[in-house]
């Protein structure tokens, strides 16, 4: 039986991947270093932005930086001080999203586990009016590994497991991923994934359970009845 449901941020329900590669290459680009879109989509899209910045300054040859605590802090802020004055021009939320966390959030525990900071998922989640709908929110500075470690998953599921006697189990939960990284994550966590292509193409997500081109009338609790069911 289905019991919670934990979203990804990122390309699920906000449409900002491109804004993010935007403020890497911006960031980046100050530190003398390039970022192609190539290079984005095929190493660091899915990467929470200490491990983006880590990764980058290393495959550029800048290892003292990519090992420099203080560095990466500073990067890492400079980013979010240009994402909090894009983000207040820009409604952003990916056509469907929330209305289905409306709906989702009247039947099943929400929990959110990204690899976004917590400032930018709450002012996001603000602007859509759909704070409320989330019990848990796991954010980057909550877990030690980005994804493709499940990490972040299975503290989202320890969280919602607080507020409850009768604690859920993985495989009741569905993850929402829009990333291989993500999806890697989920099933490493014992998790069931509904992957959405609004970052990677349908092809490239074939670990995932289902896969929809779009949130809108998108109805997860159907998929999972009818695959549970038909498992057994």
């Amino acid at each position: 039986m289905l019991k919670a449901i934990i979203f990804d941020f990122n390309g699920v329900i906000v449409d900002d991947e491109p804004l993010h590669l935007e403020l890497f290459r911006r960031v980046l680009g100050e530190e003398g270093i390039a970022l192609s879109d190539e290079d984005y989509h095929a190493k660091y899209l899915g990467y929470d932005d200490r491990g983006c910045f880590t990764a980058a300054l290393a495959d550029a040859g800048r290892a003292e930086l990519a090992n420099d605590a203080a560095v990466i802090a500073e990067l890492i802020e400079r980013k979010a001080g240009y994402y909090r004055q894009t983000i207040e021009e820009r409604f952003l939320l990916f056509p469907g999203a929330v209305e289905l966390v409306q709906t989702l959030a009247a039947k099943f525990l929400l929990a959110i586990a990204s690899g976004a900071l917590r400032e930018e998922i709450e002012i996001v989640l603000r602007r859509g009016k759909i704070r409320d709908c989330f019990r848990a929110i796991i954010a980057s500075e909550d877990v030690t590994a980005c994804k493709p470690d499940p990490e972040g998953y299975e503290l989202a599921l320890a969280a919602l497991n607080a507020l409850r006697n009768d604690p859920i189990l993985p495989d009741e939960c569905l993850v929402i991923e829009d990333s291989i990284a993500g999806i890697a994550a989920a099933k490493q966590a014992g998790m069931w994934c509904l992957a959405v292509t609004n970052s990677y193409r349908a092809e490239e997500l074939t670990n995932a359970d289902w896969i929809v081109a779009t949130l809108v009338n998108c109805d997860p609790e159907t998929l999972f009845a009818t695959t549970t069911e038909s498992a057994r």
